[in-house]
């Protein structure tokens, strides 16, 4: 029997400005050697990569790795993504050790969200033009310092998964703090995306495949509806069964390593899979990474 034809109405009515509808994204490269492996992985497997990001954050890295990782970004014309500063699960505060969890991972504090801004100019400094974010409040500040010229111009700014909006007016005020692409939870259905897209334009980040912490899930089947319901959406390679790697250091190296091969083998799984489905098309071009003209609050007037 047959499947039903998709319904047209379902279909999001938005795209990038480069006019693709989907990017890739590989996740977790936590250093200089991690990028170059998923670099050398990427170019054997011939798997196109329009961003990398890395989740230990700027404040573990030195000038130097930094640096590092942005010119060997920038030479292939990718995307550097680094999470900024303190964050509520790293802190001394105990309600994130709770079964509730508490404030998660945003920034506890004055001096948390000081921490964070210190590390935007940082990266930004040492040619990094994405930075993650996992709070609101320091979002809507790098928002601030980006209009106001102290960040560059071309600063994107990202939703971490880990607070990442679940329903359409969430989503919108994220977009309107100064998101340019939002992670959202890989266990939303396809409906909530196509709820988010009647409201909302900006980029959508999805975990094709979730790591543990953020659920184990594996849609990998269900890449291309995501795509046709979703766009414009960055496809994230990620990878379940797998340790936890933050904060990386030396002693993670050979796990770090390897997860970043495999994601980038998980990447050419499924793209293999979007061939098959004849859906493959309507990428990206490689090099594009700026999100198009979004909606934002007012900014306040400087006194």
């Amino acid at each position: 029997m047959a499947a039903p034809a998709p319904d047209p109405a379902d279909a999001s009515p938005h795209a990038f400005p480069d006019g693709g509808t989907w990017r890739t994204e590989i996740p977790s490269c936590e250093g200089p050697e991690a990028v170059a492996t998923v670099l050398r992985e990427a170019a054997s497997l011939d798997v196109p990569v329009h961003r990398i990001s890395q989740g230990s954050g700027v404040w573990m890295l030195t000038d130097a790795e930094i640096t590092e990782m942005a010119g060997a970004c920038a030479e292939r014309h990718i995307e550097l993504c680094l999470f900024t500063g303190p964050r509520g699960t790293w802190d001394v505060g105990a309600a994130t050790r709770s079964g509730s969890g508490g404030g998660g991972l945003r920034a506890r504090g004055h001096d948390a969200v000081a921490g964070c801004v210190e590390d935007a100019l940082r990266a930004t400094r040492l040619g990094v033009r994405c930075l993650l974010v996992a709070d609101e409040g320091v979002l809507w500040v790098l928002h601030r310092l980006r209009a106001r010229g102290e960040l560059p111009a071309d600063t994107t700014l990202k939703v971490s998964a880990l607070i990442g909006p679940v329903n359409p007016a969430a989503y919108s005020v994220y977009e309107r703090l100064g998101a340019d692409s939002l992670n959202i939870p890989s266990d939303l259905t396809l409906q909530h995306l196509t709820e988010i897209r009647r409201l909302s334009a900006a980029p959508m980040d999805f975990y094709l495949e979730a790591p543990d912490d953020l659920g184990g899930y594996v849609r990998m089947y269900e890449a291309a509806e995501l795509i046709r319901r979703g766009a414009p959406l960055y496809l994230k390679f990620g990878l379940s069964k797998a340790p936890g790697i933050y904060p990386y250091g030396a002693h993670l190296r050979d796990v770090t390593l390897e997860t970043a091969r495999e994601r980038v083998r998980r990447g050419r799984l499924a793209l293999d899979l979007l061939a098959r489905l004849g859906a493959d098309g309507g990428m990206s071009p490689l090099g594009s990474r700026l999100p198009g003209e979004l909606q934002r609050f007012p900014l306040p007037e400087r006194n």
